[in-house]
């Protein structure tokens, strides 16, 4: 079955490619079999060079990979290349710190010496989507690779061509041949690569249900799987907030990638009755001035959603949460008959069994729903089967981050986010709870997840 890249703006189909051979697909397996054997062994030293090296040919080409993103899944040329350059800041820091993040642990006990040790596992299977095509293959392969672990890259089969291009960056940055490879195959094939003894780890970012298919068949294989699902985060705007502010960093939240098409955009705003009008009013404002077109216009700021489906199942939950009782105070429609492009959306009156209350909307939807008391609020914010991540508008800050009563305390999430939006960085753990997935990315703490943490205790005489 070919692979397609279909440009979301145009509905053309930009190039096929074959999808890898059974012989073609064990050959790269072996490859990176092979490639583990040595690259565990090779010196910390090397490991920073080359990854220094890939970091500098992601800054030198960030135009170009960001143009790649443009045609496969949309995303607005003018806010691309920060993405990539974001990339390189992921390598540079892993590079600078990997080492003395995985150094020996030394921990007193009655023996003669004990110490932790990091080893790496060997080859980590990663299942990586399509809305971020650099950043989510980056934040999986470069702790990893630092690590001492080899990595297989199943992409999302509509970014063929960012894929390929991944695979070439670890090439001329100079990491031998099988430490990062690219598979071109459709998912159906992912679980005998999960069930392949050879792989002795998962990791997904992706929806609830492939999440769930992942971890049951690492589980049955008593393999290690980190998981990054969706997310249904919260927006809490408290009436001593600053509420112009609040309200355009909330259209920035929840249209993160441009089109919202992010699990940490914010996606449920909770927002207190007495400021809700002056609230919506900023938010349509601001959102009315938005440009909505081509996104390789540099004037363009939100582009099309990357597929028909994406489009088909955005149009469904807003259409059904109309019928159900909300309000549309802006956008609510499709725009145009050729590409996926949506209206960003703001709706009032959303209450519990609304789709756009209830579900994960991956699109441009801002559901306005009110509160009258702090502890309203919290319920309404832990009332998802989610948990990534949260932020929450306030002046009083101390009141927010009070240790066992600060309402940070109180939010069901991996992320809180006080008076800012919900964001990655490389030197802070990035994950979920609940059906957000389970593990942690990125950090000391990502880096530790494919490690095998040895406890070394040593008796007697040195």
């Amino acid at each position: 079955m070919p692979i397609q890249s279909k440009n979301p703006a145009t509905e053309e189909i930009v190039k096929t490619f074959k999808e890898l051979r059974n012989k073609e697909l064990e050959a790269k397996v072996v490859r990176a079999h092979k490639a583990f054997g040595f690259w565990k062994n090779t010196t910390w030293t090397e490991r920073k060079r080359l990854m220094l090296k890939l970091a500098k040919y992601l800054r030198e080409n960030s135009q170009k990979l960001s143009q790649l993103q443009t045609i496969e899944m949309g995303k607005t040329i003018s806010s691309g290349p920060a993405g990539i350059i974001k990339c390189a800041i992921l390598c540079e820091y892993y590079a600078n710190h990997a080492e003395k993040i995985l150094a020996h642990e030394i921990i007193q006990t009655e023996t003669s010496e004990n110490y932790v040790e990091f080893d790496p596992l060997g080859i980590v299977l990663a299942v990586m989507p399509w809305n971020f095509p650099f950043w989510q293959v980056y934040r999986f392969a470069v702790p990893a690779l630092m690590a001492g672990n080899v990595g297989l890259l199943k992409h999302a089969s509509n970014v063929p061509q960012c894929a390929e291009i991944i695979e070439k960056s670890f090439r001329e940055a100079g990491f031998p041949e099988g430490v990062f490879q690219n598979l071109l195959i459709n998912s159906g094939r992912v679980e005998s690569l999960i069930r392949d003894p050879r792989i002795v780890a998962v990791t997904l970012t992706g929806s609830e249900k492939a999440g769930a298919d992942v971890a049951r068949i690492a589980a049955q294989e008593i393999k290690k799987s980190v998981l990054e699902l969706g997310g249904s985060d919260p927006f809490i705007v408290f009436p001593d907030a600053d509420i112009r502010h609040a309200a355009h960093m909330a259209v920035a939240a929840r249209l993160q990638n441009n089109t919202g098409q992010s699990c940490i955009s914010a996606k449920r705003f909770i927002i207190h009755k007495s400021i809700a009008k002056k609230f919506t009013k900023e938010v349509v404002s601001h959102i009315a001035q938005l440009v909505v077109g081509d996104p390789l216009d540099l004037k363009t700021n939100i582009g099309p959603l990357a597929t028909e489906q994406i489009l088909l199942d955005v149009k469904k939950q807003v259409d059904k949460s109309l019928m159900r009782g909300a309000k549309v105070e802006y956008g609510g429609k499709r725009i145009g008959n050729v590409g996926y492009f949506y209206m960003p959306t703001v709706l009032s009156n959303v209450t519990k069994g609304m789709p756009v209350y209830d579900e994960e909307v991956f699109g441009p939807v801002m559901p306005i729903i009110l509160f009258n008391t702090e502890e309203e609020a919290i319920k309404i914010a832990n009332d998802t089967p989610y948990g990534l991540g949260a932020s929450i508008w306030t002046k009083n800050v101390k009141k927010a981050i009070k240790k066992a009563k600060g309402l940070a305390v109180k939010i069901d999430a991996g992320n809180v986010a006080i008076n800012s939006i919900v964001k990655s960085d490389p030197r802070a753990p990035f994950g979920g709870i609940k059906k957000s997935g389970f593990g942690r990315e990125l950090s000391h703490y990502g880096i530790k997840e494919f490690v095998n943490i040895k406890n070394v205790s040593v008796s007697g005489p040195a």
